[in-house]
């Protein structure tokens, strides 16, 4: 729950120019509810594509406060987040919803960013690929594995979120490895083509080196991507 207005306005005027003749990577920005509008007028036109970072599952109805894809659609949005892991730890997303509310995207034409990791208990426990291979199993079993070909998946370590740690090149490319593998045991081709982001505390200063990584295709930005100078230095390290 960050930006304002003005503040969202600042950032987008900043990232228009600078990203305008961006070759070799695809940028979008996914905002909180209110601030949909704001990106349809700021951003019509421009190469970046924009989202948002949650939905319901509910096509309709009597569901206060929830958010549908359809009105997603109505403010042009492309991509839709579901899964973060804040959506899951803090408001209690199971795998089963948030494989609903991938569905439901995909039946609406936009592509859901779904994210999956672990937490840092799991990870000192040795469960980290039983615990990313569990949430990949509820989408696929619910949506198959022919719908990634519509899709983003984001590796994000909970514990490399917000925190300043961040996952080394090579403990992110062995989960994005273990990512493709997986997938690629059930369409070999889906899983070449399969986008994997990494959303782990990606800097300015680390982006280059996480991108290099053969696995690893571009990132989903946190903090960072507040920071336009940040934000575009990390999009470049992307090309």
């Amino acid at each position: 729950m960050h930006g304002c207005l003005a503040e969202n306005r600042a950032l987008l005027d900043a990232l228009k120019p600078a990203l305008g003749g961006l070759k070799g990577a695809g940028v979008a920005v996914c905002a909180p509810f209110p601030y949909l509008a704001q990106l349809q007028t700021e951003l019509a036109g421009t190469v970046i594509g924009w989202g948002a970072q949650n939905v319901s599952e509910q096509a309709k109805g009597a569901y206060t406060g929830e958010v549908s894809t359809s009105m997603l659609k109505d403010f042009g949005c492309k991509y839709v987040i579901v899964g973060h892991s804040e959506r899951r730890s803090i408001y209690g997303e199971t795998d089963e919803l948030v494989a609903k509310k991938y569905m439901a995207a995909q039946v609406a034409g936009l592509i859901p960013v779904l994210c999956v990791g672990e937490t840092l208990a799991e990870r000192e426990g040795g469960i980290t690929e039983k615990v990313v291979g569990r949430q990949l199993d509820a989408v696929v079993q619910a949506a198959g594995v022919e719908s990634l070909a519509n899709a983003v998946v984001a590796y994000e370590p909970v514990w490399a979120i917000g925190t300043g740690k961040t996952a080394s090149p090579e403990q992110a490319q062995a989960v994005h490895a273990f990512i493709r593998g997986k997938i690629a045991s059930l369409n070999k081709q889906i899983a070449e083509g399969l986008v994997i982001q990494y959303g782990g505390s990606v800097k300015a200063s680390n982006a280059a080196e996480l991108f290099s990584q053969p696995d690893i295709d571009g990132g989903l930005i946190g903090g960072a991507s507040l920071v336009a100078d940040d934000f575009i230095a990390i999009c470049k390290a992307a090309c």
